[in-house]
């Protein structure tokens, strides 16, 4: 009986090492990919190099070998967006066609995890990935007939509007709780539906579409297409 005792007790330290030496090695790559899915549940504010170490069972000096302070951290999440965005190889339909394909790979990537989406834009210059979708747009916009600082600020403009339809995307939430969310738009909705129908019909008429969860079919369709003509009629005011 002794001899189990002391086997059991023995048994338990083994397991946990045997735990540990099975985990998957924490690399720069995993803790990324676990920054973005704890900001996909509990939003950005929620990633921080203590959560993160508490979530893989580590110290936090641990994932400082990787990242030296949240902020390369943040760059990291900002490098995988950009590194998923699926660019269209390159063709001979018109540039604006092609443009428009470029601020659509964008936006498809990005709002895949849109709690992260505002980290990409003050990035893009930062990362490979980042650089080639740059390179791409201003080649476009400068064979469209823009100097180089024009397509310098246009395609700024226009990375700025892509990733804006994600991070104001109507009904996206800020609340992740789902009871919560329910409650804050059920009180939006009512808000709106009380003002004057005199003073404010327009926005009285429309407080169910102003507070809709669901975003219209054609809503990043549109707000590209406006984002892209918007381009082509600048080339009238140079």
């Amino acid at each position: 009986m002794a001899a189990a005792k002391t086997g059991d007790v023995a048994g338990a330290p083994r397991s946990a090492r045997t735990a540990a030496r099975d985990r998957e090695p924490l690399t720069r790559d995993l803790v990324v990919a676990q920054a973005i899915a704890l900001a996909d549940v509990e939003g950005l504010d929620a990633v921080t190099i203590r959560r993160l170490a508490q979530e893989h069972h580590v110290t936090p000096m641990a994932l400082y070998r990787h990242f030296r302070d949240k902020d390369e951290l943040l760059d990291g999440i900002a490098e995988r967006m950009l590194a998923d965005v699926a660019l269209p190889a390159p063709s001979d339909a018109p540039w604006d066609e092609q443009l428009r394909g470029l601020l659509g790979a964008l936006t498809e990537a990005v709002r895949a995890h849109p709690a992260v989406a505002s980290l990409v834009r003050p990035r893009i210059m930062s990362s490979p990935p980042g650089l080639e979708l740059a390179e791409r747009g201003l080649a476009l916009l400068r064979s469209a007939g823009f100097s180089v600082e024009q397509a310098a600020e246009l395609g700024t403009m226009a990375v700025t509007s892509a990733i804006t339809l994600v991070t104001a995307e109507p009904g996206a939430p800020r609340i992740w709780d789902p009871e919560a969310r329910d409650d804050e738009i059920r009180a939006k909705r009512a808000r709106l539906a009380a003002l004057s129908p005199r003073r404010y019909p327009n926005v009285v008429a429309a407080a169910d579409a102003l507070t809709n969860c669901a975003s219209p079919p054609d809503y990043y369709r549109l707000g590209l297409d406006i984002v892209v003509a918007g381009i082509r009629e600048a080339r009238s005011l140079r």
